[in-house]
């Protein structure tokens, strides 16, 4: 059983220590103000302008001035702000996030990141996630294991191009949680029905399987959204 991107984006909210100031990028990591509870105290940060950030604007609610930085219709949680792209980067620069949760094209076992262009294909904007590689200390992926052709994401060596190395700390799937230590890539986690040499099969890089790995708990719905396939 594989997570849908709903599901992966569920399990990473997990993950996100009360009083957190998180980041998002474009793709899977916009879906996680769907599933934080206000009690878990979670301010996200959109790097066009907001902090704040809360679950999707719902159809018939949206505001055609408030949207993230993929352009989707968000709402605010109570005491949002709303401010100018300098004064963003000037968060993300100075230090002043936790975490910042990205989707990639590859990732190496050393945590280098590749998520902003793929060889020959056109480049929709580099945006923020250079800043955010160099600027924040937990940085988590969020992706699919493999490419559309079935091409694993996590390699030995990066064939896209680099956006910052040795940056990532951990990587969350649609088929497993791991690791980014010293001493390689560790998997925590595989989705249900999965074994590590499920996982294995599917990622380029040598995995170490941790003593206590352990099913994902995620529920197969939650709020009317499918979170496994």
């Amino acid at each position: 059983m594989m997570l849908t991107r709903e599901g992966v984006a569920y399990r990473v909210s997990r993950d996100l220590p009360r009083g957190s100031y998180v980041n998002l990028g474009i793709g899977i990591p916009t879906l996680l103000p769907n599933f934080l509870p206000p009690e878990q105290d979670v301010l996200i940060h959109s790097e066009n302008g907001i902090l704040g950030v809360g679950p999707t604007a719902a159809a018939g609610t949206e505001d055609p001035d408030l949207v993230n930085a993929t352009k989707e219709y968000v709402t605010l949680l109570p005491g949002a702000s709303v401010f100018d792209h300098a004064l963003s980067f000037t968060m993300i620069r100075g230090g002043h996030l936790t975490h910042a949760v990205i989707g990639a094209i590859q990732v190496t076992a050393e945590g280098d990141l590749a998520n902003w262009h793929v060889p020959g294909a056109k480049v929709p904007g580099v945006g923020g996630a250079m800043d955010l590689a160099f600027s924040v200390d937990n940085l988590f992926v969020a992706m699919t294991h493999v490419t559309n052709k079935g091409e694993p994401k996590i390699v030995n060596k990066l064939s896209c191009p680099l956006t910052a190395p040795r940056c990532v700390r951990r990587i969350f799937t649609d088929m497993a949680v791991l690791d980014v230590t010293p001493d390689g890539l560790i998997l925590r986690e595989v989705a249900r029905g999965l074994d590590p040499d499920a996982v294995q099969a599917k990622t380029e890089v040598r995995l170490r399987v941790a003593n206590d790995c352990c099913e994902m708990e995620v529920p197969d719905s939650i709020n009317g959204m499918k979170l496994t396939t």
